[in-house]
């Protein structure tokens, strides 16, 4: 067995201390909005029956055919899968616990999703998404209002040079009519066609309009369009969208070539991007999934979400200049002596009691090496206590960031040190 050390798997990555303050930072915004907009957290498994994702995302799609991690029980031999992506789960949670037996919900997850992907910037094989699904909603309000919502956020967190693209994929029957011109179509040009289109072709051509090969652009901007196929219904829950996002003020552009890359989407889709992450410029995107929960199993109900990188959208941040929150305490305790020691513990948690954060010195060491450690720790003050003080029921207070320091009796030092920090 080697003695090298071990590395992360490829892909995953750990988040170190002076990072997490920014991801902690942008948990406490992304709660506090959508709290704002009636939605219920709704935590879910990391791991899954391998058939809902067959069955939800569609077995003829990368995910399933390429990207997910998947393995057998070697307890009882059932196929299991890391979620590639949280909606088949919440869908699957909200059926087996009956959440939509009174009322339509308005739920969100956050966590780690897992896809066997080539790692490279803004694409990892485990990745944070948010995820927002509106179960039980029928309207193109709720389309609109996700859309909106989303445009809060940009606002908040400060976000440039992000911009909108919507499309609709209609109905069932239209897409089986377009399904059909498309077949027909590429089978004309099979010989342009590249080695995935070829193979999509009788299985999901739809995806064919979202292929990358320069080769294949005139090609897919001939092909047959989804909006000539829409019924006077679909089309009019489009058109509702698109005057709600007007009314808000919300820019956006008609993308006939966006489709998503999941089989359970159909009428409404979207999808937030930006030219500053490269290839990986998708932030945000959802849409409409109103067949999903009558596929998993569950008597049919409308629904429309949409997920968001967390790693794409903290880069964005990055790129602007916006740095991980400081996380300093407000207090270093140091102390030496026997009864000082004793004492210092206790001085520690009562300032904690009076909502202080406090990091109590541990391992000993003189009091010149313990302020070295205050300073550094980025703390507003120190707190020292010698056996002298403990003698005094006192404490040296020693402003780190300029002012003279004051012997404060310890029934007085949660006040002093609030005090100082105002």
């Amino acid at each position: 067995m080697s003695n090298s050390p071990v590395q992360a798997v490829r892909g995953m990555n750990d988040i170190l201390p002076d990072e997490a303050g920014l991801w902690l930072w942008f948990e406490e915004v992304m709660r506090d909005w959508l709290g704002s907009y009636g939605y219920r957290n709704i935590r879910m498994p990391l791991l899954e029956p391998t058939a809902l994702f067959k069955r939800a995302i569609g077995e003829v799609t990368d995910i399933v055919e390429k990207e997910m991690y998947s393995f057998e029980d070697s307890l009882n031999g059932d196929q299991l899968t890391l979620r590639p992506e949280g909606t088949a789960s919440c869908v699957r949670a909200a059926l087996q616990h009956n959440l939509l037996y009174n009322a339509p919900q308005r739920l969100w997850y956050a966590g780690p999703m897992f896809r066997h992907e080539r790692p490279q910037k803004g694409r990892y094989r485990q990745f944070h998404q948010v995820g927002v699904e509106a179960l039980g909603f029928a309207g193109p309000d709720i389309d609109a209002e996700q859309i909106v919502m989303c445009a809060r956020l940009w606002r908040k967190l400060g976000l440039r040079d992000v911009a909108l693209q919507i499309n609709t994929l209609g109905d069932a029957a239209a897409r089986q009519r377009h399904r059909e011109k498309l077949i027909a179509y590429f089978e004309q040009h099979r010989e342009a066609l590249d080695a995935d289109a070829q193979r999509r072709l009788h299985s999901n051509p739809l995806r064919i309009l979202d292929s990358k090969n320069p080769a294949m652009q005139a090609l897919v901007e001939g092909a047959p369009k989804l909006m000539d196929e829409l019924e006077a219904e679909a089309l009019a829950h489009f058109d509702a969208v698109q005057s709600i996002l007007r009314r808000h003020d919300i820019a956006f552009k008609i993308n006939p070539r966006l489709v998503r890359g999941l089989d359970y989407y159909n009428r409404t889709v979207f999808e937030w991007v930006t030219t500053r992450l490269g290839a990986q410029g998708t932030i945000c995107a959802g849409g409409r999934f109103d067949g999903l929960i009558g596929q998993i199993g569950g008597k049919p109900a409308p629904a429309c979400g949409f997920a968001m990188g967390i790693e794409r959208l903290l880069a964005l941040l990055q790129e602007d200049g916006m740095q991980s929150p400081p996380a300093a305490p407000d207090v270093y305790l140091a102390h030496q002596g026997e009864t000082a020691d004793v004492l210092a513990g206790t001085v520690a948690e009562a300032l904690r009691d009076a909502g202080l954060k406090v990091v109590l010195h541990c391992g000993g060491g003189s009091f010149k090496a313990q302020m070295k450690k205050a300073d550094s720790s980025g703390a507003a003050c120190a707190v020292i206590i010698g056996d002298d003080e403990a003698a005094a029921s006192a404490a040296t207070l020693k402003p780190l960031r300029g002012g003279a320091q004051q012997l404060v009796a310890l029934a007085d030092l949660a006040q002093q040190i609030f005090c100082l920090k105002n």
